[in-house]
């Protein structure tokens, strides 16, 4: 009987989509390691990386993958202490407010002196972390490395609050791949950007106008982070349809402190 009721659950899902959406690109049955559901994945939009979500939470391929990792790496995850930069409402970023214990995050509000609180929201900036040296297990960022002017001094002060054996983990699109990652721009004297290149947006939680995009990273941040942080660092690639990880993009770095 309950087996019954979820197929007709799933069925009525799928045609609310379809009558709202018309014909899909794909559709796929498995558990979302986010919300941990038996859902069905939906994308209504080729690009995989931002349109195939999960029906019941709303995640997409990244924060899957994301949160795998973290599942992955450190299984006593919701035991420790985790600080995620510029969250998101869905995805890895619910699951880890919901079920860890030490779980915190920020914001960066540039006008605000760091630490402090605005809206109830700590102000962070991850070129100067106001947090103790060796106070963290783990740092969560989905899609923010691309969109730091200094990620040399960002990588070294994450690295500087993380304990031994704890680990800076992230998503970022590695769109340059085996190419030299490129610096796109820098800051401008009116705090503004200055594009070297075509001027490149992403969304921003916090900001209607967005988030400039600094750097478009290839395969070589690793070299980048081990360089700059004396740490390790591994990019972990999931290609796992049952777990609605397959996209574009979809690499999740682990960088670890010895």
């Amino acid at each position: 009987m309950v087996k019954k009721f979820k197929k007709f659950i799933r069925k009525e899902i799928v045609h609310i989509y379809e009558s709202r959406f018309g014909s899909f690109y794909f559709k796929q049955n498995g558990k979302c390691p986010c919300c941990e559901k038996e859902v069905l994945f939906i994308a209504k939009n080729p690009w995989l990386r931002d349109h195939f979500k999960c029906t019941n939470c709303n995640s997409i391929p990244r924060e899957r993958a994301l949160m795998q990792v973290i599942k992955d790496t450190y299984p006593n995850w919701k035991d420790l202490e985790i600080h995620e930069s510029s969250p998101g409402n869905r995805g890895h970023s619910v699951n880890l407010k919901k079920q860890c214990k030490g779980y915190s995050f920020s914001h960066f509000f540039s006008n605000t002196d760091l630490g402090e609180l605005v809206n109830g929201i700590r102000n962070e900036n991850l070129e100067q972390l106001t947090f103790e040296d060796n106070s963290l297990d783990l740092i969560v960022t989905s899609d923010v490395m691309e969109h730091i002017y200094n990620p040399e001094l960002a990588f070294k002060e994450i690295h500087r609050v993380l304990k031994p054996g704890g680990a800076h983990i992230f998503s970022v699109p590695l769109v340059n791949k085996h190419k030299p990652s490129q610096r796109w721009a820098t800051l401008g004297e009116n705090g503004a950007p200055n594009f070297l290149y075509t001027p490149d947006w992403h969304g921003n939680p916090i900001d209607k106008k967005g988030s400039p995009v600094t750097f478009h990273w290839g395969y070589d941040i690793k070299d980048f982070i081990e360089k700059h942080t004396g740490g390790s660092c591994e990019i972990v690639y999931i290609n796992n349809l049952d777990l609605g990880i397959r996209a574009e993009y979809i690499e999740i770095l682990v960088c670890k402190k010895k």
